[in-house]
Formats: C-alpha cells, structure tokens, sequence
C-alpha cells in the first residue's frame, strides 16, 4: 500500500544526503517535492499545504546535533507531521455501559460496507463478545442474502424480517439482541452509487431511533478524495463517530488515508485490505506513518503472527528443525498459516526495508495454491519422507494436482534446503527473515 507516495517521499528526503546543514535553500527544494507528490497522491490540497507549512516550520528551527545528521532530523519531523496527519492515537471501539452496544455502519454501495460488517463481528467474538449482525439493507437485491451467507461462513447469527421498514428492523434487532445475549449488535444500512436525500433519511431515521453508540463510515481508500467528501456529506447529517478505510492493500496513493481525519474532524478507527474475513486491523497512525516512510510495521507484523502460531506447534516445529525431521507437512501447515496471516506482499512490506527491496518484485499468492496442490496430491509416506519420491511418483504427483513435473522437481529441491533455510531466520538480518518465513518456490521469479 502507498508504494507511489512512499517512492516519491524518499526522493524528496534524498536531498538531505550528504548535506551538513538544514537550510531555507534545501529545505524550500524537498518541500516543494514533497507537496507535488502530496498532491499527486490524491491528498486534499488544504491538507497538503497544512502539512508542507509544518514541516518547514519545524525544520528550520531544527538543530542538527551531536551525531545526528540533517537527513535523520527531517525523517524524524516528516513522521511526526505524518503521524499528526493521521490522527496521532489509536481510536479503540467505544462500547455502551449497559449492552447492547449498537455499531452503525453507513456507505455508498461497492464500498466493501456488508463485508465489513462480517469482519468487525468475527473480529469483535474472538475477543470474547457476542456481536449480531442486523440486515437493514432492504433496498439493494440480494443485500440480506449476502450478509447471512458472511454471517455462516463466520458462525455469527443474522437478524433479518420480512419487513421494508429498516427502523423497525433496527428495533426488533434490539429487542432479540436484549432477549438472547447478543451484547453488541451491527446494522449494515442501505448505500447507494451516490448520495441522495431518500438514503440520507433513511440512514438518519435508524439513528435516531436506535441512538447507536459507534457510527461508523467505511470509505473505499481506492476512490481517493471521492470518499472523503462522501464521508464529510455523511458526517454532516449523522455526526459520525469514526472512519473504516477499505480496500487499502489496493491504494498505492494514500489520499484518503492522509486527508480524512483532517477533513472531517473524525479519527479511522480500522483498515481492511482483502476479502478475507481475518483482514481488518485497527488503524495505528504511527504504524501507517512508518509504512508511508518505507520503514516497515514490524509490530504489526509480529501481532499477526501472535494470532496465528501456537505457541506449543511452534516449539514442536522448533524441536522438528533441531533434530531434522521436518517434513512435507509440517511445510503445508507453516503454508496455511502464513496465509492466514494476510497477502504476502502487505506481510513483507511490515518487514523494515523489504517494501523498498520488493518494490519491482511480482509476488504471487496464487503460488500457495500450486504448492499446497503438489503436496496434497502426495501420500502421506511421501510427504514424511521425500526422497522416496522417484520418476513414476513425480509424474503422478504432477497429474494429480494439475502441475509439471518440473513443478514438482523445483519444490522437491528447494524443499531440501528449508531446514538450513529456517535455520537462518535465528542469526537475524534481512534474507535471514525472508527464508524464515518459508516462502514458496517460485515467489519473486
């Protein structure tokens, strides 16, 4: 995400290089590449020249000292300003002192609105509530169809009537939710191509009848300045209470991101990035500020894998990779784990340094598909012992999960190496990282 604006940043600040002093003459150049890359990231124009006149400001009275060089002084105040940009804490879910907490969720159609939902929901039950999803979408064919089939696909019940009256939806979703536990419910309301009275209405008679405690825009991160006057239409009738930035790992500019807190006075409270139903994460805006900069999100990172790896599986890989024994599916289940994690390119961009490094590398995460394929169509004999896989059994294997044998050649011999591989990861550094990972054969060629 933000690879355009991160590439253009770094320029700008390559001008500090080898500089023994800030001066008005260097700084007047970088800012002026920086607003220009600002600008060309969709960031609203009044948020740009606010952001440029804060930079400069601070520079200027900046002091180089001690070992640090000018270089360093500017990175460190364009983040400031960045984080400043983006809402400088992090907004927690605020949740109602006598349940249910009521979440509101408001869009436009094709904003990712209905997904959103689902994973607010699963995410708020694997923190121990009990969230309901309520279909008010009464307008848009197949809206409620959608949200049940979300809703089983996460084992989270869905409340739906055969009314067309959405506020008394709403209503009835209250008094089911009071009847059977349910402490916080979410309402996917109705959106539309386009702002219009009859929409706004709708949405505005809801929360005056529910009086909901979050009320929440989710904006499409991939339409820019669009969203974001979108969102402060919304925030003019409802008084919303935080902004959900979707599509985000498709927003190689960042103009939203950067521009909605300080247009609409609300704070993000979550991105979402992909259609899988674990993709959402709550909004750090010192996490998005170092990303912006190239510098990676290793803390992110790391609460991925947390939610992911068990800690005991972990140790007995550990002990597995010690005494090698690690086998064919002990791989594929290390495979289906990182994929939980996410697309392997917003991973490796978490890493400090690697966004920069696989900026013109093709990652493809349609490799794990193939590779799970290949060692699916293995017996189990075959995955606890490779090297018993001859000619006669590649070619098998090949059939059997729509590859090559070359395919299946390359996985066999990089395979032979994944011990050493993730032995690396412990003695630390970048491709020490990169191998430890277990990255599938055939990702960046």
């Amino acid at each position: 995400m933000f690879e355009n604006l991160t590439e253009k940043l770094e320029s700008a600040l390559k001008r500090f290089r080898g500089q023994a002093t800030i001066s008005e003459e260097n700084i007047g150049e970088a800012m002026r590449e920086i607003r220009r890359a600002l600008l060309e990231a969709d960031v609203n124009l009044q948020v740009a020249k606010q952001f440029v006149d804060n930079v400069t400001e601070k520079s200027l009275g900046a002091e180089v000292k001690g070992s640090l060089l000018p270089e360093q002084v500017i990175v460190k105040i364009v983040y400031n300003e960045l984080v400043e940009t983006l809402g400088s804490n992090r907004s927690e879910l605020q949740f109602a002192s006598h349940p249910p907490t009521v979440v509101m969720v408001a869009g436009l159609q094709g904003s990712g609105k209905t997904t959103f939902c689902a994973k607010l929901a699963k995410s708020l039950r694997k923190k121990g509530r009990q969230p309901l999803l309520v279909a008010c979408d009464v307008h848009r064919p197949a809206a409620i169809l959608q949200l049940k089939q979300l809703g089983d696909q996460i084992k989270i019940p869905v409340f739906s009537t055969e009314s067309n009256d959405p506020v008394k939806i709403a209503n009835d979703a209250l008094t089911y939710s009071r009847k059977f536990a349910r402490d916080i419910i979410i309402l996917d309301t109705a959106g539309r191509l386009t702002i219009d009275e009859e929409m706004m209405r709708e949405v505005e008679n809801i929360a005056s009848a529910v009086k909901p405690t979050e009320t929440l825009f989710v904006c499409d991160s991939m339409i820019g300045q669009d969203s974001v006057t979108t969102a402060k239409a919304f925030n003019d009738r409802l008084q919303l209470t935080g902004i959900v930035l979707t599509k985000l790992d498709g927003d190689t500019r960042g103009g939203a991101a950067l521009s909605v807190k300080s247009v609409i006075g609300k704070p993000v409270k979550f991105i979402s990035s992909g259609e899988k139903l674990d993709a959402l994460e709550p909004f750090h805006p010192d996490r998005i500020a170092s990303r912006i900069l190239g510098m990676g999100d290793i803390v992110s990172f790391v609460e991925k894998a947390e939610q992911e790896i068990d800690e005991k599986k972990a140790q007995k890989l550990e002990e597995k990779i010690r005494k090698n024994q690690f086998t064919l599916e002990d791989f594929l289940e290390q495979l289906n784990t990182i994929k939980k994690m996410g697309s392997m390119r917003d991973l490796l961009g978490m890493i400090p340094g690697m966004d920069k490094t696989l900026r013109n590398v093709n990652i493809d995460d349609k490799a794990f598909g193939k590779i799970e394929a290949i060692i699916l169509s293995m017996t189990r004999q075959e995955r606890d012992n490779p090297k018993i896989i001859n000619g006669s059994r590649r070619q098998r294997i090949a059939r059997g999960s729509g590859s090559t044998v070359q395919d299946v050649n390359r996985l066999l011999k990089q395979f032979d190496d994944m011990g050493k591989m993730m032995k690396n990861f412990s003695r630390g550094g970048r491709s020490g990282l990169l191998r430890g990972l277990n990255l599938p054969p055939g990702f960046g060629n």
